[in-house]
């Protein structure tokens, strides 16, 4: 067990708080979708409460080490200002003299909000200089950003190898949840596996071989894996470098005897567009000069049997292109399934999240993680590095 901020002194301590505040922001910097805020609200409270002075540290979108107005942290602030009862400061710099007078600044039971961090390139290359200005600003570092848990940044565990540490009420359920449900997994054990990449998750889907019973893929990623079984995709996105790792991974299936579902059938379309003319194609191979963009009928309706007989579901990402209106039909429908189903669910990744919340099914689902990538790397069994660092009770 990982030591949390019930087991450590906070009063008149200046705590550096990791949260993982990766909102949406709309072109006027008003802030889309504030869940991500509100269920760290509990952490904040608690530590304003006992006396310490906060200071929040998180990224916004994926500005890559430079600043950029459009993903600046000081929309939060003003949320934050709305909904804490505290003295809210904002610090147009994440280190260096003006964060530092900032701090000096605070007193016990009030907020600073640093500006984005990945405004800073050092922070994904978890550079120790770096590392070191974040930890002159505080006596307590508390990682509460389960989405980024998996990342070896400065702020996410270079900061937590310099100060006492420990891990926020967020980041415990997180764990503990996915825990308890996977420690011993009612079968049958299924995982629905989706989005573009399929780079981004072979070690996962490795993994899940060794505990799941079945895994359904949809989303680009398919397109890999029927590629590397000799199925014609047409212009269908694949990753070549990965064709290869996926006749592995379909051959280890065969061995342990599990089962790895591919779609059946496909909606396609000529071009890559939110306007594109949706096509129903019937057959696993998809025309010459088409786009897979969702599965189709009769692979939503073999999915939706097994979430049917499912009693453990993990599912991460989207069957199609969900941004696109004419082709998230899959994702809802397997929305709609995950829900209906008796099973204990964990449903992470952003368009899973967004089909689950646009079809008002939260309530039905087990646990909505705050962390897709975070989430699937803890289910598969490998170590993150934001909470290996912290230290044990």
């Amino acid at each position: 067990m990982k030591r949390t901020i019930e087991d450590i002194d906070v009063k008149g301590k200046r705590v550096l708080l990791r949260v993982d505040f990766n909102v949406p922001l709309d072109d006027s910097g008003n802030i889309l979708d504030a869940s991500r805020i509100t269920a760290e609200l509990p952490t904040i409270k608690y530590l304003l409460a006992h006396g310490a002075k906060v200071i929040i540290c998180s990224h916004i979108g994926r500005p890559k080490g430079e600043p950029n107005p459009k993903l600046s942290m000081v929309s939060v602030a003003k949320y934050l200002v709305q909904h804490l009862h505290c003295k809210v400061r904002f610090s147009s710099n994440a280190i260096g003299p003006e964060a530092q007078k900032n701090v000096d600044m605070l007193e016990d039971g009030e907020v600073l909000v640093l500006e984005n961090i990945r405004f800073y390139k050092e922070e994904e290359e978890n550079s120790p200089v770096f590392s070191a200005k974040l930890a002159e600003l505080a006596d307590i570092f508390v990682n509460d950003a389960f989405g980024t848990a998996h990342r070896k940044h400065s702020s996410t565990y270079g900061v937590a190898k310099l100060l006492p540490n420990a891990v926020g009420f967020l980041m415990g359920k997180e764990i503990n949840t996915i825990a308890s449900v996977l420690e011993n997994p009612q079968r049958s054990f299924i995982a629905i596996l989706g989005g573009a990449k399929i780079s981004d998750k072979l070690k996962v889907v490795k993994n899940l071989l060794e505990t799941c019973d079945t895994v359904l893929i949809g989303g680009g990623m398919a397109y890999t894996f029927l590629k590397a079984q000799g199925v014609e995709i047409g212009n269908s996105l694949y990753e070549e470098e990965c064709l290869n790792d996926a006749k592995e991974i379909l051959q280890k299936a065969k061995e342990k005897n599990k089962r790895l579902l591919l779609p059946q059938d496909h909606v396609c379309a000529a071009v890559f567009s939110p306007n594109a003319v949706a096509f129903k194609v019937k057959t696993q191979y998809i025309p010459t000069g088409m786009i897979g963009m969702d599965i189709g009928a009769r692979t939503i309706k073999q999915y939706v049997n097994e979430i049917k007989n499912a009693k453990t579901i993990i599912w991460n990402g989207p069957m199609g292109v969900f941004e696109f209106l004419n082709f998230r039909e899959g994702t809802k429908k397997i929305a709609k399934a995950v829900a209906k189903s008796s099973a204990k669910s964990i449903v992470g990744g952003g368009d899973s999240l967004s089909a689950i919340k646009s079809l008002k099914l939260e309530k039905k689902i087990y646990h909505l993680s705050t962390g897709g990538g975070a989430s699937l790397k803890l289910i598969s069994g490998e170590v993150l590095p934001g909470v290996d660092v912290i230290a044990d009770k």
